[in-house]
């Protein structure tokens, strides 16, 4: 075979190996592997093939000395370099990918459509903290502060259980800030609160299982105990929260009390006792997610629902991507005694643990002082941009929309009062803005959903609100 009808250039270009050697390695591995070069092809001699790929030599030389040792090629003296006659036939491709069967569960997670979260802000998306105004050289120093000290010991294997310094600051900021009833030894840190719904539903419900959760709701923690194949219904959401039901008691029941999610009412006190006393006489569990707690700006907060009795039967869930960083990828679970060794073998079968050095930073981040002082920070500046977004919408779209009661969070829920959702969705992102849909937060089949929006201000400067809002007017209603 003529050395010039092989695309060697053309091939060599498309190799990623570090070395000129390696590379031109792959690219003979490639073509024949792919049946561009047949069993029993006789290759260029390594002085043309060097010209004409303008290199050494000695590095073809050394690639043919490679690739020969590996089995592909076959060198005869006098005669030559050849392809190796005994090669199994280049694999036939087919005209189209395998069919893949998914499992059961592998269905419900795919039909669920997964939890996306915006990577880059944008008005409005929902949740985005405000990462310009973080103390950035604080969190520098801190890193390079634990990299100095312990850099070797936080690169190993960590303990699924979380890093016990970070789990210690964890359970005082909870008990001083949230009265929840803990010790280090009953917090797990883990990677999301999405990541705590997945282990829970996986731990506590079997296929079939009841669980309720709210109505609207968080989408992913209806996909959680969905794709682990429970029966999830919806319970009605008021001015007041999630209205507790006296019917047959379900395996679970996940809450947001602080700031209930999306419609943004905290759930009164009479309706927290009335739950904690529903599974304490039902036997179920109430998962309590404490969804923006950090960020009240009205009154003050209300506690915890896990800490307003001794064993409450409540799994308590937060994060610390809304309050710090999305990437930072640390979340926390308190849970009763009993579930801490369970929780921890399922975790070593997962993603084993959460980033050491981070664990650590954090906690230096919280003992110290700073996240207290970053929170006090942030509860003032989203609190006056949550009173701008009130102030230009009653102005601009006061007729048009009506804003559901929020006393804290990163984001205002609003209705509309005529016009289509959808349709006005998609002109809006034709104009550069992204609006969290509220309807499809409506999960139960048949129920009647309200339409609006969920608006994030969180990370939007005061005149990116404005101008915001102004383009949220002209859409066509």
């Amino acid at each position: 075979m003529p050395h010039n009808a092989v695309p060697f250039l053309a091939l060599l270009g498309q190799q990623q190996a570090t070395t000129m050697r390696e590379r031109v390695c792959a690219m003979l591995r490639k073509a024949i592997r792919s049946g561009v070069l047949g069993h029993a092809a006789r290759l260029p001699s390594s002085r043309l093939l060097a010209q004409d790929l303008a290199i050494s030599r000695v590095t073809v030389e050394a690639a043919y000395a490679q690739l020969e040792s590996e089995g592909y090629l076959s060198r005869q003296t006098g005669r030559g370099t050849f392809v190796a006659s005994d090669l199994p036939a280049a694999p036939v491709r087919p005209v189209t990918s395998p069919p893949v069967q998914l499992s059961t569960r592998g269905g419900l997670i795919d039909r669920g459509g997964g939890c996306d979260d915006p990577q880059f802000p944008q008005a409005f998306a929902a949740g985005s903290p405000d990462l310009r105004a973080f103390p950035h050289r604080t969190w520098r120093r801190l890193m390079q502060q634990r990299q100095r000290l312990e850099g070797e010991k936080l690169m190993g294997y960590g303990d699924p259980q979380g890093l016990p310094q970070l789990r210690e600051a964890v359970a005082d900021y909870l008990g001083q800030s949230r009265g929840v009833r803990c010790s280090a030894e009953r917090v797990m840190i883990l990677t999301s609160s999405q990541q705590a719904l997945q282990m829970i539903a996986l731990l506590l419900c079997d296929s079939g299982d009841p669980v309720w959760l709210e109505q609207p709701g968080y989408a992913g923690a209806w996909h959680a105990f969905r794709s682990a194949g429970a029966q999830v219904s919806g319970i009605s959401v008021d001015e007041r929260g999630a209205v507790p039901v006296t019917q047959a008691a379900p395996k679970l029941v996940y809450l947001t009390p602080s700031h209930q999610y999306p419609t943004g009412v905290t759930l009164s006190l009479p309706r927290r006792l009335a739950w904690l006393e529903f599974a304490r006489r039902s036997g179920c569990w109430l998962v309590e997610d404490d969804y923006d707690s950090e960020f009240h700006y009205d009154g003050n907060p209300q506690p915890a629902l896990q800490g307003l009795e001794d064993n409450a039967r409540v799994l308590y869930l937060g994060t610390f991507s809304k309050v710090l960083f999305p990437s930072l990828r640390l979340a926390y679970l308190v849970v009763p005694d009993a579930l801490i060794a369970p929780l921890c073998r399922l975790r070593s079968m997962m993603d084993g643990h959460s980033a050491q050095l981070m664990q650590a930073v954090t906690a230096d981040f919280i003992q110290h002082g700073h996240f207290a002082a970053h929170l006090r920070l942030m509860r003032q500046l989203y609190g006056s941009r949550r009173d701008l977004l009130r102030r230009e919408l009653a102005e601009k779209l006061g007729d048009r929309l009506t804003p559901l009661a929020h006393q804290g969070g990163l984001q205002l829920t609003v209705q509309l009062n005529h016009g289509d959702e959808r349709r006005l969705t998609e002109q809006a992102a034709a104009q550069g803005l992204l609006l969290p849909r509220l309807s499809p937060l409506y999960h139960q089949p048949g129920s009647e959903a309200c339409e609006g929006w969920i608006l994030g201000y969180s990370a939007l400067q005061p005149n990116e609100i404005t101008q915001a809002v102004d383009k949220l007017a002209r859409l066509s209603y």
